[in-house]
């Protein structure tokens, strides 16, 4: 999760976040690069007497700004390109949740599963217990395997929310009346925060989600658990 004084993304727990990742520093080098040559011409135009007249008209350093230009565009955007159609590939998931947006709260259903369902509301400050993150905290988790593909339908009941967790490079809008689909697979154990992350009312900044990432069999045992509580 995030820190105080953060100053890059947090850390990938799913492989497009790390494929996000990798991507966001190549950018960034070829946007340090651009600056660092533009600055370098300011520089230049500003300290140097040009006295050159050639440099009035020139037809090769006018083919030069139109094509390199053109190249540093394909260099950002084949990457991107990929990292897109990696997160939208859609392959035989090993499970599915569907999770609906209310205000102000998410419901997740395992629809493998019979009568697997429950309600995620914000933990209140007052009954945080010690080690708790104040409004990051649920009082259930959305328990899921490690290493497993797992798709996610996400839709709203009321008005429009987003799904939202940066660890694992996931963010998909709620819809009323449509339903969006996306994959993930959480790489190893933990406990992953998101938050929604889209203005839907008076308590949308209360309205977190956790998800936590198990080994299979402890997944198995925990699902068993809730179906015999129900």
């Amino acid at each position: 999760m995030a820190h105080p004084s953060q100053l890059g993304l947090q850390d990938a727990a799913s492989p497009a976040m790390e494929e996000l990742l990798h991507f966001h520093d190549h950018t960034l080098m070829v946007l340090f690069l651009i600056s660092s040559f533009v600055f370098y011409i300011i520089v230049t135009l500003v300290a140097t007497k040009l006295t050159d007249k050639y440099l009035l008209d020139s037809q090769e350093i006018e083919i030069v700004w139109t094509f390199l230009p053109a190249i540093v565009l394909i260099m950002v955007a084949l990457p991107s390109l990929r990292i897109l159609y990696l997160v939208d590939e859609t392959s035989t998931p090993h499970l599915t949740v569907k999770t609906m947006g209310h205000q102000w709260y998410w419901s997740y259903e395992y629809t493998d599963y019979e009568d697997l369902a429950f309600d995620s509301y914000m933990v209140p400050t007052q009954d945080l217990a010690p080690g708790q993150f104040r409004l990051l905290e649920t009082d259930h988790r959305m328990v899921v395997p490690e290493n497993s593909l797992v798709r996610l339908l996400i839709s709203a009941d009321d008005v429009l929310h987003s799904w939202a967790v940066p660890s694992l490079g996931v963010k998909f809008d709620a819809v009323p009346g449509r339903l969006n689909q996306t994959t993930f697979v959480v790489s190893r154990p933990g406990i992953y925060f998101g938050q929604c992350s889209e203005i839907c009312g008076a308590n949308h900044s209360f309205m977190p989600i956790v998800v936590e990432s198990v080994p299979l069999e402890h997944f198995e045992n925990w699902s068993s658990l809730v179906l015999e509580d129900a």
